[in-house]
């Protein structure tokens, strides 16, 4: 083997080099051949969400590669979204079809959509429905189910069959790598609120959740939502949401929308009217110190409890909703036998048992309880707490507690998105082939090309594999930072480059000529991040995508991929 050759895989800034570049080969995990159509979304109450076994509603912090791919459809191979499209766009209703996934295997039967016409005449029709009785058995007073008839006069109507429904699955193209795509490169829509009032951080951060559950509810999981200001002090919302129509998220984010609580078919509550305090601080809400944790088979299960105060007017038509209903024993304790069923814009989104004491009682604070599981106690506590604060979120409010003026709507097309891409790469590999040729020029000696070129290719693959292991979105703002990023690289390679030649004829040491060029790169590196820096913190969101990539980047330059540069050069100019 060349002496040479050796001593670069041999010196330790090298070695470093290419562990980074293996670990972000992982993180980003290239599969260019990678077929089918990945699952983007779930809709509630759809065929595909009653599936055997349903299909799990996507997770947006699930890497890419891991999400759940459509492969076929009976059998026949789905490669791409428009295999998927073509096959469900004529199926009829009640027709089974077994879905292969990457995951394993869906059943599911698909439903008819009909349209119920209600005319202005009326019709009698015979209820049945079940009722509780006080009677004596064997001598014992005793509650008794029983059924019984009546007849009503109802408005006479008329259902008809529009088709097959929707099954419920949106799905885009199976993605090649770990690297997300922002909405400039992959197609959405891009959303910028205003709350009507200043908010504290308490009352945003749960604007933010409220807004999340509601576009959760309508299955809309692929999403970005975050907090963002401007140098003025303006609090703005920024929404992300990939797959979605324009009009779509305007329906969705403009209105407040509206929250109900129902015991069968009667509503005790409404949000905005009924519920006048949902108890968020550490001494009434968190882990039940009554039950807290526990073992069972397989893992932990921890319980959680709050405390919500509800008007004395609902408080009434709760004790009028349960004061007929049957108690059920449980090894937990006694139970009413209807739930209460919260409602967000009429999706149904949890259910609470109610505790056998409440029953006909017109209780004005009432103790939330509920539990979760997980494999570890950590896990468990984890579970616990977030579904807890889920569904404070949804009682404090399903409709949003203050008003949002939609100040930008910018709906983008994954066409454009895709064309952009392809420009990208294009231009991508130009420019580093120009970079190349210039440098060549420059000094004359492949020795000096070779090294910067690699050194290029290094930076982009590590700063892209820490964006995939972050979860980082790639937009187009982020594409400026990458550009920004590895065109410092080039700069600060010269810079190293330059002052080894120079080191070289007037006798300086190399250890010396580094010194003198690290520290023009250092200065340099330290003035660029705080300008990014405060740009992060003054951008109204959009920003801060170039912000943070060009740190992230300048970064890795700085500390790994510079000195091994310098290794590389030190080691082929030096003869």
């Amino acid at each position: 083997m060349n002496p040479k050759v050796k001593k670069l895989f041999t010196n330790v800034r090298i070695i470093i080099l290419l562990i980074f570049l293996i670990l972000s080969i992982v993180a980003i995990r290239p599969n260019f051949w990678n077929e089918g159509a990945a699952v983007r979304s779930i809709l509630p109450n759809s065929s595909a969400s009653l599936a055997q076994p349903p299909f799990p509603q996507p997770n947006p912090n699930t890497p890419p590669m891991s999400r759940e791919r459509i492969l076929a459809i009976n059998n026949q191979p789905v490669v791409e979204p428009e295999d998927y499209y073509a096959f469900i766009q004529d199926i009829g209703p009640n027709r089974t079809l077994q879905i292969r996934t990457s995951e394993g295997f869906h059943t599911l039967v698909t439903a008819e959509k009909t349209e119920t016409i209600v005319y202005n005449d009326t019709v009698m029709k015979t209820i049945t429905e079940t009722i509780t009785v006080n009677e004596t058995v064997n001598g014992v007073m005793q509650e008794v189910n029983k059924t019984v008839s009546r007849v009503v006069e109802v408005p006479r109507t008329e259902t008809r069959s529009l088709g097959t429904a929707d099954i419920g699955l949106r799905v885009y193209e199976a993605p090649t790598t770990n690297i997300r795509k922002g909405l400039d490169l992959q197609g959405g829509t891009r959303v910028l609120l205003q709350p009507e009032e200043e908010l504290s951080a308490q009352d945003m951060e749960f604007l933010l959740a409220n807004i999340k559950e509601r576009l959760n509810v309508y299955g809309l999981s692929d999403l970005i939502v975050r907090e963002a200001g401007d140098l003025s002090g303006n609090q703005f919302i920024l929404v992300e949401i990939a797959g979605a129509s324009e009009e779509e998220v305007k329906s969705l984010l403009a209105r407040q929308g509206k929250f109900e609580g129902r015991i069968g078919n009667a509503t005790v509550f409404r949000g905005g009217q009924d519920i006048t305090y949902v108890c968020r601080s550490a001494d009434c809400a968190g882990i039940d110190p009554s039950r807290g944790c526990g073992t069972l088979e397989g893992g932990w299960a921890c319980s959680f409890r709050f405390s919500i105060a509800l008007t004395t007017e609902a408080a009434q038509r709760q004790a009028d909703a349960t004061s007929k209903l049957s108690v059920i024993p449980s090894a937990q304790g006694s139970y009413l036998s209807e739930p209460l069923v919260l409602f967000l814009d009429d999706q149904a989104v949890d259910q609470l048992n109610i505790a056998s004491d409440l029953r006909g009682r017109a209780v004005t604070e009432i103790q939330i309880t509920g539990s979760r599981t997980g494999v570890s106690q950590q896990e468990a506590v984890f579970n616990t707490l977030g579904d807890m604060k889920r569904l404070q979120t949804v009682l404090i409010t399903g409709s949003l507690p203050v008003k949002l003026e939609i100040k930008k709507i910018d709906a983008i097309s994954p066409l454009l998105g895709e064309e952009f891409i392809r420009n990208a790469l294009l231009l991508g590999a130009l420019s580093v082939l120009s970079v190349a040729a210039v440098i060549y020029i420059r000094y004359r000696k492949w020795r000096i090309a070779l090294p910067i070129i690699v050194t290029v290719v290094s930076e982009l693959t590590i700063l892209l594999g820490a964006a995939a292991l972050i979860g980082w979105n790639i937009d187009l703002a982020a594409i400026a930072g990458i550009v920004i990023a590895v065109g410092t690289g080039v700069d600060h390679q010269i810079v190293i480059t330059d002052e080894t030649l120079r080191g070289q004829r007037i006798f300086q040491s190399w250890k010396q000529r580094f010194k003198n060029a690290f520290f023009i790169i250092m200065g340099s590196y330290f003035s660029l991040v705080v300008a990014m820096l405060a740009l992060f913190f003054a951008g109204a969101g959009l920003l801060k995508g170039f912000a943070l990539t060009t740190i992230i980047g300048a970064s890795i330059g700085v500390f790994i991929t510079r000195p091994a540069f310098a290794a590389m050069v030190e080691i082929l100019l030096n003869d």
